[in-house]
């Protein structure tokens, strides 16, 4: 007998990608709605209670009630909304986080997906701090370019609507410069930093894609941290990890105009890490990845393998 799976919320940006992604499998069955009833509050609680596992692409609050109702039931909940990513009673959906993550994940009943920033971020981060390189209280700055599908349907109306001249923008749109982004709290929690970091987003003219830049000032390196330590640090972390590149430290560094492009991780599960040294000895950290694959859908998908006893990659494009 099939695992069976619902995706509720299958109409947004996000569940669309991941139905997509889980057409051709056939180790699976997808439970749905109709269309017409996906508001049909019964409908959607028949199903999620049928369900092994529930992938929750929904708005916060309706996150919330969902995963209310699946407390008393042996339905295991995966909640891509920001809702529940700092809540206790919550496991956080990224396998790479820690040796022991990928277990955890396994065995819970609710599991809650990292936003596109924060798992870009923590990856890039969390080594660090635990290697001792950088302090807790680190104070950095986040800038990053994400493209417009990662603001949702809404945003991907607006920047696609001919009249608004968006999409021939040549240059990155600022984007929720003054408020107190909900991804936040996320980033501190599991890179294990005291400090708030200042983040600075922007949306750009393309419909999916991230990069993430962290740079750290020399003076914030402790005991004389060379790019290249950082460099090792990560590729140690990683070297195993099937979605996650640490891309080679090469002297002097071949950037040029085309480097770093935020879409180069478009369409798979995979993100891309990267460790610009300067000679006054600052470092800047950066991470690729699809907004829309690791960043939201192949993470869910990576999670629910895990929670389904499957091999990890079942279904995810590299």
């Amino acid at each position: 007998m099939l695992p069976k799976v619902y995706i509720d919320g299958q109409s947004g940006t996000t569940g669309l990608r991941i139905r997509e992604w889980m057409a051709r499998r056939d180790d699976v069955e997808l439970l749905e709605v109709p269309y017409e009833n996906r508001r049909d509050i019964e409908a959607r609680q028949e199903q999620v209670f049928e369900s092994d596992v529930s992938i929750l692409c929904l708005p916060d609050d309706s996150a919330r009630e969902v995963a209310a109702w699946a407390g008393d039931s042996d339905t295991r909940i995966i909640d891509a909304s920001t809702a529940h990513r700092v809540a206790d009673g919550w496991t956080y959906g990224l396998p790479e986080l820690q040796a022991d993550q990928r277990d955890t994940i396994r065995e819970a009943k609710f599991v809650t997906n990292p936003g596109c920033y924060p798992t870009a971020f923590i990856l890039l981060t969390r080594p660090l701090v635990e290697a001792g390189m950088v302090s807790d209280d680190l104070a950095v700055s986040i800038n990053a370019l994400s493209g417009y599908s990662g603001g949702g349907r809404s945003m991907i109306e607006r920047w696609e609507n001919p009249e608004s001249g968006l999409e021939s923008l040549p240059y990155e749109a600022p984007y929720a410069l003054t408020q107190r982004h909900k991804h936040v709290p996320e980033m501190m929690k599991y890179t294990g930093l005291s400090v708030e970091p200042q983040f600075v987003p922007s949306v750009g003219p393309f419909r999916c894609g991230m990069r993430v830049q962290t740079p750290i000032n020399a003076a914030q390196l402790r005991d004389d941290t060379t790019g290249d330590d950082v460099w090792e640090i990560l590729r140690e972390r990683y070297k195993d990890e099937p979605f996650v590149t640490v891309a080679p430290q090469e002297s002097p560094l071949p950037v040029n105009d085309f480097s770093f492009d935020p879409q180069v991780c478009n369409d798979t599960n995979r993100i891309e890490l990267h460790v610009v040294s300067h000679a006054s000895g600052h470092v800047l950290l950066i991470g690729l990845l699809d907004n829309l694959g690791k960043g939201a859908c192949g993470g869910a998908i990576q999670n629910m393998n895990l929670m389904l006893g499957m091999p990890e990659g079942t279904g995810l494009p590299q």
